[in-house]
């Protein structure tokens, strides 16, 4: 059983690795609906049953623009980067039935703002702002094995994401005409499409307090775009195909290794990628979007004790590439140069969260 929960687990890594981002800390827009409460990663105890009650609150502020890998350094010396600052506090609610079968309900609230000049006119650096509730998600997810009976496990999970976010939120712009329209696809609350989640979590015991973990997560949005106007078309004429704000898919996979203390402290050290893809699995990619990923080693730390855990992360920015969109490869098809947007990124962000078995 021990052998054939290795490869299991090993397997379910491999396979969903193959795709490549969740959470993706700037211009990339990846809304607060995944998996946060996922950071918990430490040996579960499936034998539980009744309710648990996750909040955990999310930072990062991006200033760094990148053109696929290259770091566009010049526009924090000539002042006219972008500069997002994204809090995201998720609530999460599981009731777990018995040692395989659980359902989770999640709700974000998001406060961004968003700083920039050419949104404004060019000349003068002014914020746009937005704060509510974002897409909400419910995901039903179910243990293969019997934990009391191996070292490890693998719990897949099938769900489906909300449009309760506003995904036309708009903000006071200086300027321009009108002043008050939707803001950047990056704050806004919600992506409007009901998206298809999918996710595989994972951990193995090693012996003398180490394991290993896994969070895998991918979220299909086969809606086309949302209807939400960018005005990115009076930027450029090139750029008139990304007037209406698309939905793109998102995804996450973190993996990692664990060493636990008396069996209630554990300190973690893996990677994550997430992002968002050039184009959906299921239906159109239309539209604006700004693709692309962040790698990052993640340090982590958690703390248990009766019925309560505190955790905390600190993803670290490796590697990030904003990926040519479609527009990108339209035009440089058109034109017979490479033509590629840029996407604002952030060094590092903050994951905090406690847990609550009741």
């Amino acid at each position: 059983m021990k052998h054939t929960l290795q490869i299991l687990f090993c397997t379910a890594i491999c396979g969903l690795f193959t795709y490549t981002s969740a959470h993706a800390q700037g211009c990339v827009a990846i809304k607060g609906d995944g998996p946060f409460t996922n950071m918990e990663h430490t040996t579960q105890d499936t034998s539980y049953k009744g309710w648990e009650l996750t909040a955990s609150w999310r930072y990062f502020k991006s200033f760094r623009h990148f053109k696929g890998t290259d770091e566009q350094k010049q526009r924090q010396v000539i002042g006219n980067e972008v500069i997002n600052h994204q809090h995201t506090i998720d609530i999460n609610l599981t009731r777990n039935f018995n040692q395989y079968w659980s359902v989770s309900v999640g709700i974000p609230y998001l406060v961004n703002t968003r700083s920039s000049l050419y949104e404004h006119g060019g000349k003068e650096r002014h914020k746009s702002y937005s704060d509510g509730i974002g897409d909400s998600r419910i995901i039903v997810n179910r243990w293969l094995f019997d934990s009391r009976k191996s070292n490890g496990n693998i719990q897949v999970g099938l769900g489906i994401k909300l449009p309760t976010g506003d995904f036309n939120y708009k903000s006071h712009f200086y300027n321009v005409i009108p002043s008050e329209r939707p803001v950047d696809q990056s704050i806004q609350l919600g992506d409007g499409g009901l998206g298809i989640i999918a996710e595989a979590n994972g951990y193995l015991g090693f012996g003398s307090g180490f394991s290993g973990y896994s969070n895998l997560y991918y979220m299909s949005n086969p809606r086309n775009m949302n209807g939400t106007r960018t005005y990115r078309e009076t930027l450029s004429a090139t750029l008139a195909n990304e007037a209406i704000s698309s939905v793109p898919d998102q995804y996450l996979a973190r993996v990692g290794v664990n060493y636990t203390i008396a069996h209630v402290f554990t300190i973690s050290a893996g990677g994550r990628i997430e992002g968002i893809p050039v184009h959906d699995l299921i239906g159109k990619s239309d539209g604006f979007r700004r693709p692309g990923y962040i790698i990052s080693a993640e340090p982590s730390l958690s703390y248990a004790f009766k019925r309560v855990n505190i955790f905390a992360s600190v993803p670290i920015a490796l590697k990030r590439d904003r990926t040519q969109s479609v527009t990108d490869k339209e035009n440089s098809i058109a034109t017979g140069t490479y033509v590629i947007g840029d996407a604002a990124f952030a060094d590092y962000a903050i994951n905090f969260g406690v847990s609550f078995k009741f």
